[in-house]
């Protein structure tokens, strides 16, 4: 239960994606689960709330996994040297195959639900397979861990191994029978629509999809435009479309009333990108999973400059951490490249940014998070960098960005939850 509180320590947040507030030795206020703001001196007011002084320990808002695969945990860090859609056949769907044994499926999704508890991730839309009673076991822990997480059964009719395709009927089925089983059930684990990708899914299972998104007022994740083979693979499936996502737009899957992630984008041409804003759909970018499955790199400038709504995803397994830090170093890093293999127009993105990315940018699918300023949900993460060494005396920001370069998962104090403190 949400409660209400005072930290004190030393605070940071990124008000917008140029920003980077710093309050030493500052209080964050969390009344019923939001932020009453943050101060250098407590307001009078708040004094009868109680103080929980963390020292000089860095806090900083709770990081937002836009994109992740459950089921694709167990096998992290293998296929490191195929492509895409080599990876999906060779490592991808003979593991996800694993999931329609319910011991298997309790035994991986523990594990990931757990770890993923301990990691500076708060918040995760997430992947399951199309195993109903799988999914359903996967909310089951979501909600059990205390995290806020959107939970998806994937919907595949083609293009799959047999044992993941489903009939387009059945399979349309039962995702209702899903969404039936799991409304109401939960308090902080929400169902999304989950259409795998085009190549994986017909016109008729796509349409159906969208009659069921409106049906129960539903948001939406997917992938677009991931990899060139698969951009190819979409045309060759779809000649009617004037370009990929114009395929989910087609069947009422693509943003508007409800809100709608779309992982990678890195091909995205100018029609879509005017889709994609006009829309507002939201774009995970995942800058490792790009690198290890032979993508490319995310034109991430040209989405902010557009004024896309643009957060971090870690993509396991094609990205093989959950670390919500690595993947900050890496957007930055392969901006860098970006900027001077392909486009030196657009500049690379400063640290600032990607962090807002992992923060409030990414958080803004939730509503209200990944800051702490006033009328937000209180996600908060208490660090502990004393093992980090260093000669001199270093600014607040300073220390975060050694955190998120030397840290693949920082040493953790405590951690919050929509003002539930987890541990």
């Amino acid at each position: 239960m949400a409660s209400s509180f005072i930290l004190k320590g030393t605070l940071i947040y990124a008000e917008d994606s140029s920003t980077l507030k710093v309050i030493p030795d500052g209080y964050l206020v969390c009344e019923n689960g939001i932020s009453k703001g943050v101060y250098e001196t407590l307001p009078e007011r708040f004094s009868g709330l109680k103080i929980r002084d963390y020292g000089d320990r860095l806090i900083i808002p709770g990081l937002v996994d836009l994109h992740v695969h459950a089921p694709q945990y167990a096998f992290r860090g293998l296929g490191m040297d195929l492509e895409l859609l080599d990876w999906l056949k060779q490592h991808a769907f003979p593991e996800e195959m694993r999931y329609a044994d319910l011991s298997y499926a309790k035994e991986a999704y523990r594990m990931f639900s757990e770890d993923l508890k301990k990691s500076t991730t708060s918040r995760a839309c997430i992947f399951a397979t199309s195993h109903r009673e799988a999914t359903e076991l996967l909310m089951d822990l979501m909600e059990e861990s205390g995290l806020c997480t959107y939970v998806g059964k994937s919907s595949m009719d083609r293009n799959c191994p047999d044992e993941l395709r489903e009939d387009t009927e059945n399979g349309l089925r039962e995702v209702s029978v899903w969404l039936d089983h799991v409304q109401g059930k939960y308090t902080h684990t929400y169902p999304i629509l989950t259409p795998r990708f085009v190549p994986a899914c017909s016109d008729p299972m796509l349409e159906g999809l969208g009659k069921i998104r409106h049906q129960y007022q539903l948001p939406v994740q997917s992938h677009l435009s991931e990899n060139p083979n698969e951009v190819a693979m979409v045309k060759k499936l779809c000649p009617w479309s004037k370009f990929y996502g114009d395929v989910y737009d087609r069947f009422g899957l693509f943003g508007g009333e409800e809100k709608a992630i779309m992982a990678h984008c890195v091909w995205s041409g100018p029609e879509e990108i005017d889709r994609i804003r006009e829309r507002g759909v939201f774009v995970a970018h995942c800058p490792e999973s790009n690198m290890n499955l032979l993508s490319g790199i995310a034109p991430i400038r040209a989405y902010l400059d557009a004024g896309i709504r643009v957060g971090l995803g870690s993509d396991v397994a094609g990205g093989s951490s959950i670390s919500l830090f690595r993947a900050v170093m890496q957007a930055v890093q392969v901006s860098k490249l970006y900027w001077r293999l392909e486009d030196s127009d657009l500049k690379p993105l400063t640290l600032t940014e990607a962090f807002w990315m992992a923060t409030k940018g990414g958080g803004a699918f939730f509503g209200k998070v990944g800051s702490f300023e006033e009328g937000y949900e209180l996600d908060a993460l208490v660090l502990d960098d004393r093992e980090i060494t260093y000669l001199g005396k270093r600014s607040a920001a300073e220390r975060l960005e050694q955190l998120i370069y030397l840290s693949q998962e920082p040493d953790i104090t405590a951690k919050y939850v929509a003002g539930r403190q987890l541990f």
